[in-house]
């Protein structure tokens, strides 16, 4: 087995048969996933439990993996899917729970190396604003702003039209906006950047 086998080729092996090649998978986008649901979650045990919860999902339903889509993009449907369970989980456990919650130590997940979303400058600010954001828009964001993905493709993890995606992602970039304090008219770097490379 070779780095330059590509998703697509791995995939086809493991429903072959071979374990290796789903370990693979999982090295090649352990990262990326566990940051996307960081940035969608803004919490590290959360984001590490909807990883190995994406993982899971993965390992169950790889072997009717169809080739549809793209795996990257299945495996971000995968993985966003993951983190709606996980938010609607945290909105249904009693205040009381939250509260004990915040004074706890919470560990470090062993997860997580560096991917091209590290390369993105993004602060405690950014981070909490972020969390204000209503999470329809903050996915979006997070996916066209954090993880470079095409509109095309953002649409199809969601499976929602293209439009949608656009007018989540402007609506999205006014909250983190407000969220940052950033008045009309004065564009945020993130917002800058995003317009930039379009």
């Amino acid at each position: 087995m070779t780095a330059s086998e590509t998703d697509e080729l791995l995939v086809r092996r493991f429903q072959d048969g071979s374990s290796d090649a789903f370990e693979t998978l999982v090295q090649r986008h352990g990262a990326r996933v566990y940051n996307l649901c960081l940035r969608i979650l803004g919490d590290a045990e959360e984001a590490a439990d909807a990883s190995q919860d994406t993982f899971l999902a993965v390992l169950r339903k790889l072997s009717s993996f169809r080739g549809d889509a793209a795996f990257t993009t299945w495996l971000h449907r995968v993985a966003v899917n993951a983190c709606y369970d996980s938010l609607r989980k945290k909105r249904r456990r009693p205040m009381l729970q939250l509260a004990a919650d915040e004074g706890d130590e919470r560990p470090e997940p062993s997860l997580p190396s560096p991917d091209h979303a590290e390369g993105v400058v993004f602060s405690v600010d950014v981070a909490q604003a972020l969390a204000k954001v209503p999470e329809e828009f903050r996915v979006v964001l997070v996916l066209a702003d954090v993880q470079d993905l095409p509109y095309e493709e953002i649409a199809a993890v969601l499976e929602i039209p293209v439009g949608t995606v656009k007018s989540r992602v402007f609506r999205g970039r006014a909250a983190l906006g407000k969220a940052l304090g950033v008045t009309e008219g004065e564009p945020s770097g993130a917002s800058r950047t995003s317009e930039e490379e379009a």
